[in-house]
């Protein structure tokens, strides 16, 4: 079993960046905070599309959003991930009103995409980290904006970037198998929307349940997978 030591880096990349964010956090008056916010989140919607962009098939990507929030909100994940939040919150003593907030987005922000996928893959089948610490330096950076403006939940998203990406190269045998580029792009693409969605929150135009639609990201490789596999079950059936 290869050691995730490009997860590792990464994880240390995001915490060191949030430190830097935090300190600087309090030094900046609300109007700052303000327009600080607003080019992160113009920003934001910049990577969402690029990334949605990378679909091979838009009207698979637009069943999985739809298929993921109906299921999102039937097991009401957005109140199971606030509680868990709250939790670390209260584990921690932080006051921080965005801590949840800032929890959830910076985990988003950071785990979806291709970098995290393939950059796994690629140190455990290839012992190649490149990929991941090029990762981490986007994250550092993207974290000591994100942790001046939303507090230190931000900090503590390196949890989710451990266990996602370390998941990934320690099983890259076994799931490389199910990622085909096609799937990935179709997973990109997917996280893409949802990137889109962060930055909507961030511009305040509109709250959207961010959580509620993460099962899209399940939803987008089974049913990329299914639209592969029919084709050849169907002579066999007949």
């Amino acid at each position: 079993m290869i050691m995730p030591l490009g997860s590792l880096v990464n994880a240390l990349a995001i915490v060191l960046g949030s430190v830097c964010g935090l300190l600087l956090h309090n030094r900046f008056p609300d109007r700052i905070r303000i327009i600080v916010f607003q080019g992160l989140g113009l920003c934001v919607l910049v990577i969402g599309f690029q990334m949605a962009f990378k679909t091979e098939d838009m009207l698979l990507v637009i069943f999985a959003v739809l298929l993921g929030g109906i299921a999102g909100e039937l097991m009401r994940l957005d109140r199971w991930l606030d509680s868990l939040g709250d939790k670390l919150k209260v584990l921690v003593r932080s006051k921080n009103e965005r801590f949840t907030e800032g929890l959830v987005t910076a985990s988003l922000i950071f785990c979806i995409g291709a970098m995290a996928i393939i950059g796994s893959f690629d140190e455990a089948i290839r012992g190649d980290r490149t990929l991941l610490y090029t990762k981490s330096v986007l994250d550092a950076f993207a974290s000591i904006a994100l942790a001046a403006s939303y507090g230190l939940g931000v900090l503590f998203s390196f949890v989710a970037v451990l266990i996602y990406q370390g998941t990934l190269t320690i099983f890259a045998g076994f799931l490389q198998h199910w990622f085909s580029p096609e799937v990935i792009a179709q997973l990109t693409g997917t996280g893409g929307v949802l990137i889109i969605g962060i930055g909507i929150n961030l511009l305040d135009l509109k709250a959207i349940k961010l959580a509620n639609l993460l099962p899209a990201l399940v939803f987008i490789v089974v049913l990329t997978m299914l639209k592969n596999w029919v084709p050849t079950l169907l002579p066999l059936l007949g």
